[in-house]
């Protein structure tokens, strides 16, 4: 049950603009007009500085800020709820060599967050890890991996691709590249952007399941789409909103959209998980849990 799109990790704005001016024949001692390309050039170093000025101020932000499910055992805890939804455990270091296809048009889904052969984050981990461990098992691979991104096609990757992924997954580098991958992609953007919208630990880690399982997207039911559309619904707490109305309105989108890609699965990572301790009004997340993932129960003393 994964997302189908293009990554969005990171864009800069591009201001490009070109401005003429005629001059009269008489008017030699006018300064001559920039040419087209160097105005152009100006404008993007000039929003590249403005990208840079509002990320320092966002930095600043987040530093006065607790660190809410950045905290080690708060981060913990948001792996265990994911590998309940991902992997029916919440021993999620047991899911690093986890690899199938599911069946939803992703081709493979595999280790702990659910990397996929046909959403880009499997080759960008395996194309990072390469770079620091070239004679790895899996570098072979990375032809087939390129040529099956975007799609659920195992040409290149049948039969042996699965073994390879469990036997690198034994490997404690890959193990950490794994981590450091779901990181970058979906941990700290989620958390990030979550605490620059008020969000508290619950919240945050709302953004981050629904990163994982939407992704952070460029489509229509990417992760960013769907925080826009809640936006045209609530106020975020930062813009003046409550917390408890505007994580509400995203869960009910984010189900919505779920249930729209996915008909024959149920909602539980919404409905009798994050619904249930958002309804207790445990925005802290704070232990103990209780929730359900498709039929199975769980606790976290």
């Amino acid at each position: 049950m994964k997302r189908a799109g293009v990554l969005f990790l990171a864009a800069v704005p591009v201001i490009a603009t070109g401005v003429y001016f005629v001059m009269p024949a008489d008017s030699a001692d006018a300064p001559a007009a920039a040419p087209p390309a160097a105005t152009a050039q100006s404008a993007r170093e000039d929003a590249k500085d403005r990208a840079e000025e509002e990320r320092e101020e966002d930095d600043s932000v987040i530093a006065g800020l607790p660190p809410g499910l950045a905290a080690p055992a708060k981060k913990e805890l948001a792996q265990q709820l994911v590998a309940s939804a991902e992997h029916s455990t919440t021993d999620w270091r047991t899911t690093y060599g986890a690899i199938e296809d599911e069946g939803d048009g992703c081709g493979y889904t595999a280790g702990i967050v659910g990397f996929c052969t046909g959403t880009h984050d499997l080759l960008m981990l395996v194309e990072s890890y390469t770079e620091d461990h070239p004679d790895n098992g899996l570098a072979s691979y990375l032809p087939a991996l390129r040529e099956a991104d975007g799609s659920d096609s195992h040409e290149g990757l049948d039969p042996g691709f699965p073994a390879a992924w469990k036997a690198e997954a034994q490997v404690p580098a890959f193990r950490e590249a794994q981590e450091a991958e779901r990181d970058r992609i979906y941990f700290e953007p989620a958390v990030r952007l979550a605490k620059l919208d008020g969000l508290g630990t619950l919240g945050q880690f709302v953004y981050f399941d629904a990163m994982v399982f939407h992704g952070p997207d460029t489509d229509a039911d990417g992760f960013y789409a769907l925080r826009e559309r809640t936006l045209k619904q609530a106020k975020t707490p930062a813009a003046g909103g409550t917390e408890k109305t505007y994580l509400n309105a995203f869960l009910d989108i984010r189900r919505e959209a779920m249930l729209t890609r996915y008909p024959e699965h149920d909602a539980s990572r919404v409905d009798t998980a994050q619904r249930r301790f958002l309804k207790a009004g445990n925005l802290g997340l704070d232990t103990p849990l209780v929730w359900e993932m498709y039929g199975d129960h769980y606790r976290l003393p």
